[in-house]
């Protein structure tokens, strides 16, 4: 653990080529995300995430997926979730609870149990960002609900019962994504509300997470930051530690996506410089890979002892 660098890799395809195992003996990334392009069947993923553990000889190697439910579903060769959207869970919720409670857990049992037989041990879920008519539709339906307060209580569920099946959670875009209006894969989002209002609303729904990691939106608060996204803003990644009270990981959103407006080397080195914890860079690119392990520290004692309040949950 102790010579692991802070970052988190994709990888190209359904097999790690040897010029990927050369780069992770090498450079020892904290842990890995797969996509919808690494996963085609049960026998293929659980040798993809077995050959990855044993490169580290570590059987609890953190390998993250984003399994939503709905529109994001990366094991959707597998098993269809189109319907079981955050808003849909929402919804539910508001109309009969006792339903809800039964049908959400079911649902986060058989994602457990399908990651864990698949050698996978980290979701990034649950989405807190509020659901806002005229925003952008990246967050849409992957929200819960317009109300903080039924984001916030649905959010700690979905860490609560994730962590007791033996999976950790990412709380995201934190500290919200859901004023964007445009798509922070493609854009710079700017949102013009003040902190008053946002600590009422957008950054409520993050307050006081018992989720191990979470994961910074690329938004650019202007009254607070007006140059910086979240990713890149001392002054957020100190609202985001002081005032909602996440006391646990930082992870970057992807460094590669078009809201960040540096160099990769740049996006990199600032995100550290920022307060973030683990560099996060997904699309499997060996050469911008390179320049992100470059740029990335060794773990510090913070991210050692974090990482190991993981692995317990996973024992």
């Amino acid at each position: 653990m102790i010579n692991r660098k802070s970052f988190i890799t994709g990888i190209k395809g359904k097999k790690l080529t040897n010029q990927e195992i050369l780069f992770l003996i090498k450079h020892k990334p904290w842990g890995i995300i797969l996509f919808t392009r690494n996963l085609d069947n049960i026998n293929q993923i659980k040798k993809l995430t077995s050959d990855i553990k044993k490169i580290f000889k570590d059987k609890n190697y953190p390998i993250m997926i984003d399994q939503e439910g709905g529109r994001v579903n990366r094991l959707s060769k597998l098993i269809s979730l189109d319907n079981f959207t955050s808003e849909y869970f929402g919804n539910v919720y508001v109309k009969n609870k006792k339903e809800f409670y039964i049908s959400y857990k079911f649902f986060i049992d058989k994602i457990s149990h399908l990651l864990k037989n698949l050698g996978i041990n980290i979701n990034t879920l649950p989405v807190l960002d509020l659901r806002y008519k005229g925003s952008s539709n990246i967050i849409g339906d992957r929200s819960f609900s317009r109300n903080p307060e039924i984001v916030s209580k649905i959010g700690d569920l979905c860490i609560k019962y994730f962590k007791t099946n033996s999976i950790g959670t990412i709380i995201k875009h934190i500290p919200g994504h859901g004023l964007a209006k445009v798509d922070s894969h493609h854009f710079t989002p700017v949102v013009n509300k003040d902190l008053e209002y946002l600590k009422k609303n957008d950054f409520r729904s993050f307050n006081l997470k018992k989720s191990i990691f979470a994961m910074t939106g690329h938004v650019i608060f202007k009254k607070i930051d007006p140059i910086n996204t979240v990713t890149h803003s001392k002054k957020l990644i100190k609202i985001i530690r002081n005032q909602i009270g996440f006391k646990n990981l930082i992870i970057s959103d992807d460094i590669s996506m078009k809201s960040l407006k540096l160099s990769i080397e740049d996006n990199t080195k600032r995100l550290f410089e920022a307060g973030c914890n683990l560099a996060l860079h997904c699309n499997g690119n060996l050469k911008e890979m390179t320049i992100v392990a470059k740029n990335s520290p060794k773990v510090n004692s913070f991210i050692i002892k974090k990482t190991s309040e993981f692995y317990k949950i996973l024992s």
